[in-house]
């Protein structure tokens, strides 16, 4: 008999499994440094967030919530993104209670959800004039559920795209197709790399984690006609289609890639772009809130966005977002949700692109949003990209040949944290030229095909 798969049942989480998992993270998040931000006193709703500029603007808005009410102070625990996962996972998977309000995405959310460690959150946003659930963009909506309710709110939402400097390839006398494959953008990073003016042709993530460089290479691996496991759940990351995928990415990023390409993850090539050392950049729609931002970006207006780069399969982007709930463990949900709903509602939105400008508007979470007159105006260059990307995407049918889970840039089965990690580390490592290519995934290959053999032992 074939063991149930993680479409009809994503939460298979075997109490051993978890137990290793859970101490594991304990390990990491004991280490972990926090920036922890509060105005002390009150009621205390404590917030554990990943230190992205959008979040970053959200803490520094924060005093308007506190105004409006007053019988609530706020604390912030802000973290890198590794940092958070490990820390959010432990806390909630262990009911440790030091959370009222946690960073997740639609990876966790149903997970968690079954496993009864959320709060349904459908319930409270029901009951909360004007908060509008229906508004949300229903592909995010859907990923964020369980039983048909939401277990968590997105505060924005993202697939991934090519970011190019536009004078820059009209230099070189290139033109960026509107649907590029893989091939026409490693051409355009050899003509553009030019270490001499310390400017390197593309930028991609090399630092380790499952939702770091493995996000961007597992689209590369799919538009490659590779995938993690086949429909029987043997781990094919030795496939020759893994192979050709993963030695076009690492063979790319170190030839045309950011110097320090193995620690590099979504702020680092963040950064690389917007200060301009660097043509090129495959990442998340969202980042057009550090590119298109003046106050920190010297190349804003310069940057041209197309879709996802292809190979085999179309589509290739992934579907993300960085989402609000609540732990059962938290003593304090209504207080918790009060905040939810004033960081993921319509008003919010309009009071960042009325205060901190139109480019730091929380992309891709409501659809009102793409119907605001100025923020249609600001985001006429990558808006409706956006939107095609996120709608174009199938987290179900995730690659070219059948394969027994969902979603994109992660597998969504409880292993994928530990297994994601572990890889990550190997490619990372053949990033920075330690290991071959070969030897990375031979390692990784025997990762997840431990993970493979426990999902066949019911068959």
């Amino acid at each position: 008999m074939r063991r149930p798969s993680p479409r009809s049942r994503p939460t298979r989480f075997a109490k051993p499994a978890v137990a290793l998992a859970i101490a594991a993270l304990l390990a990491v998040s004991g280490c972990a440094g926090a920036g922890s931000f509060t105005s002390g006193g009150g009621d205390t709703v404590t917030i554990a967030m990943v230190s992205n500029s959008q979040m970053r603007d959200a803490i520094a808005l924060s005093g308007e919530f506190e105004r409006e009410n007053p019988g609530t102070k706020l604390k912030f625990v802000s973290l890198s993104e590794n940092e958070a996962r490990a820390k959010i996972t432990a806390s909630v998977a262990t009911g440790g209670g030091e959370f009222d309000v946690v960073m997740i995405s639609n990876y966790e959310t149903p997970q968690w959800a079954a496993n009864g460690w959320l709060v349904d959150l459908s319930t409270y946003a029901r009951q909360t004039p004007g908060y509008d659930e229906q508004d949300f963009i229903p592909s995010l909506r859907k990923s964020l559920s369980y039983n048909g309710d939401m277990y968590s709110v997105p505060f924005y939402g993202e697939s991934s795209f090519l970011m190019y400097r536009k004078d820059l390839l009209e230099q070189a006398g290139l033109t960026m197709p509107a649907e590029p494959t893989w091939d026409q953008v490693a051409q355009a990073a050899a003509k553009l790399d030019d270490p001499a003016s310390g400017r390197s042709g593309i930028c991609l993530r090399g630092k380790p984690g499952w939702g770091e460089s493995l996000a961007p290479l597992n689209t590369v691996i799919n538009t490659f006609g590779g995938r993690w496991f086949d429909e029987n759940w043997h781990a094919q990351l030795t496939s020759p289609e893994v192979v050709a995928a993963v030695e076009f990415y690492i063979g790319l990023v170190r030839a045309h890639g950011e110097p320090g390409a193995a620690t590099s993850g979504f702020g680092e090539c963040a950064t690389q772009l917007s200060q301009g050392n660097t043509a090129m950049w495959y990442d998340a729609t969202s980042a057009v809130g550090v590119l298109e931002d003046p106050a920190s970006s010297k190349v804003v207006g310069k940057i041209g966005y197309v879709l996802a780069p292809t190979m085999r399969k179309p589509n290739s982007g992934w579907l993300y977002t960085w989402s609000l709930g609540i732990p059962k463990s938290s003593d304090k949900p209504d207080a918790a949700w009060k905040f939810i709903s004033w960081m993921t509602g319509k008003p919010y939105i309009e009071m960042v692109g009325q205060r901190l400008g139109w480019s730091h508007v929380p992309p891709g979470s409501r659809q009102s949003t793409y119907e605001i007159p100025e923020y249609k105006e600001a985001s006429k260059a990558y808006g409706p990209l956006t939107l095609a990307a996120m709608s174009g995407v199938d987290p179900e049918h995730p690659t070219v040949q059948p394969v027994p889970y969902t979603g994109i840039q992660f597998i969504t089965i409880p292993e994928f944290q530990d297994l994601g990690t572990r890889v990550s580390q190997q490619i990372s490592a053949a990033v920075a030229g330690r290991i071959s290519v070969r030897a990375a995934l031979e390692q990784a290959q025997q990762y997840a095909e431990t993970v493979g053999r426990s999902y066949r032992g019911n068959q």
